[in-house]
C-alpha cells in the first residue's frame, strides 16, 4: 500500500495539486525486518510527515495512534487548510481521518483495503463500531472491485450504493515485459510472505508440478521462516530460491526475469502484485477469491483455481509450464487489458474527479470520538490487522 500511495501522490502532483502525506510507520527494528517500515520516503512536490505507530507497537494501542494522526491533521490544516482528506485504510487511518474531517469541516474520502473488508470489524466491538461509522459517514468510500464490495456489504451491512469502484493501478511505464528466458520456466511469487496469501499452499503444490521449472519467492512477512523450512522439508531447495525484501526500484527488473506469476491468495482488496505481473507480460495463476475475480478471468487473461486446492494448483502450473502457447496467450491478453484499464493515468484521473465532486461539501458531524475499548485478538498481533 505504500507503493500505491506514492504512485497516487505522483499523479496528484503532476495534476497540479498541493499535497501533504501523513504516514504511520514502524520504528521497531525487529518489526521492520518482518513487515517492512521505517520512516516514509520523500516524494517530490509532497510535504511528507512520518508518525511512528508507537501505540500499535506497544501492545496494539491503536487508539493512541488515532489521537496522534487526528491531531496532526488538525495542526497541518491550521497552517495550510486542506480541501479534501483521503485515508488509505478504513481502520485505524480512516477512523482518524473521519474524526479530523468532523473537527475541521472538510470532507473525507476513505479507501477500503484488504484487511478492512476481510476481517476488521469482525474481530471486536471497538473495531466494528469504528468501521461502521467510517462506512456510513465518509464523504466517499472507494473500493477495488464488486466482489470486495459484496463481501463488505455481507459482513458489515453497508449498502452497495455507498461504494465507488476504483480498481487498483500499476505504473505501466515502469512495469514492462522482459525477454523470454531459455531453460526452465521461471515461476515468481512476490509480495507479503504470509499463509493468507497462499505462499505455503504454493510450496506444498510444487512437488507435484510437472515439467522443467524453477521458482523464486520474493518478499518478507510473518511466514518467511516457515516457508523456508517447508521448502527444505519438501526437498525443494534446489528449485526454490528465497530473495527476501525487494526495493520497489528493483521490482520491475525482478518481474522481467520471470515467466509465470503465482498468487494463490485467499482474499485481496485488489492485488497490486497481480497488476504488476500483468503489466510485465506474465501468465498469472491465482484463485477464485475476493479481489482477484475482478481482474482475472479463468482461461481468458489468467488461470484460476479454488483457494487451498493444492492438486488444482499443481495441475494449473503444469499446464502453464508445459504449454508455451497457453502462457503466451494469457500473457498477451493480461498485458493489453492492464494497459487499457489499470494504468495510473486512468485510475489517478478517476480519483481526482472524486475529489472535485466532494470539494466544498460538508462532512458528517455528530460522530462520537470515543468508543468503548473491547478485547481484540489483534492487540496481541497488531501488524496482522
Amino acid at each position: 500500500m505504500s507503493i500505491y500511495a506514492i504512485n497516487l501522490l505522483r499523479q496528484l502532483v503532476a495534476a497540479g495539486h498541493d499535497v501533504t502525506m501523513i504516514s504511520q510507520y514502524y520504528g521497531d527494528a525487529d518489526k521492520r525486518r518482518v513487515y517492512g517500515g521505517g520512516a516514509p520516503p520523500a516524494v517530490p512536490g509532497v510535504r511528507v510527515i512520518g508518525l511512528e505507530a508507537v501505540g500499535e507497537q506497544d501492545g496494539g494501542d491503536f487508539e493512541r495512534d488515532i489521537v496522534a494522526m487526528t491531531d496532526a491533521i488538525v495542526a497541518e490544516h491550521a497552517v495550510a487548510p486542506f480541501d479534501i482528506l483521503h485515508a488509505q485504510y478504513g481502520y485505524p487511518t480512516g477512523w482518524a481521518t473521519l474524526l479530523a474531517a468532523q473537527r475541521i469541516g472538510v470532507p473525507c474520502v476513505v479507501s477500503i483495503q484488504g484487511g478492512d473488508g476481510h476481517w476488521v470489524g469482525s474481530c471486536c466491538e471497538t473495531h466494528r463500531v469504528a468501521m461502521e461509522q467510517v462506512l456510513a459517514h465518509a464523504g466517499a468510500i472507494l473500493i477495488g472491485g464488486r466482489s470486495f464490495a459484496a463481501e463488505v456489504h455481507e459482513r458489515m451491512g453497508t449498502p452497495l450504493s455507498r461504494f465507488t469502484i476504483v480498481p487498483g493501478a500499476v505504473d505501466t511505464e515502469r512495469f514492462t515485459p522482459g525477454e523470454p528466458g531459455e531453460g526452465p520456466v521461471r515461476l515468481l511469487y512476490h509480495g507479503r510472505v504470509d499463509r493468507r496469501k497462499g505462499v505455503l499452499d504454493m510450496l506444498h503444490a510444487l512437488p507435484a508440478v510437472r515439467g522443467d521449472w524453477c521458482c523464486t519467492v520474493s518478499g518478507i512477512g510473518p511466514d518467511l521462516e516457515p516457508a523456508r523450512a517447508l521448502a527444505t522439508a519438501l526437498s525443494l531447495d534446489d528449485r526454490v530460491t528465497f530473495t527476501g525484501y525487494a526495493d520497489y526500484g528493483e521490482v520491475p527488473a525482478l518481474y522481467r526475469t520471470h515467466d509465470v506469476f503465482v498468487s494463490p491468495t485467499y482474499a485481496e482488496g485488489f492485488s497490486n502484485t497481480i497488476l504488476e505481473a500483468m503489466a510485465s507480460g506474465h501468465a498469472v495463476l491465482s484463485c477464485r477469491s475476493v479481489g482477484v475475480v475482478d481482474c482475472l478471468r479463468d482461461d481468458e487473461n489468467g488461470l484460476l483455481v479454488e483457494p487451498g486446492d493444492l492438486p488444482a494448483q499443481a495441475a494449473a502450473l503444469s499446464r502453464l509450464i508445459e504449454d508455451r502457447a497457453l502462457r503466451d496467450r494469457l500473457a498477451r491478453a493480461a498485458l493489453a487489458e492492464c494497459r487499457q484499464v489499470y494504468s495510473w493515468h486512468a485510475v489517478g484521473r478517476q480519483i481526482i474527479d472524486i475529489y472535485e465532486a466532494l470539494r466544498g461539501t460538508a462532512p458528517a458531524t455528530g460522530i462520537a470520538e470515543t468508543i468503548p475499548i473491547a478485547p481484540c485478538r489483534y492487540r496481541a498481533e497488531p501488524q496482522l490487522l
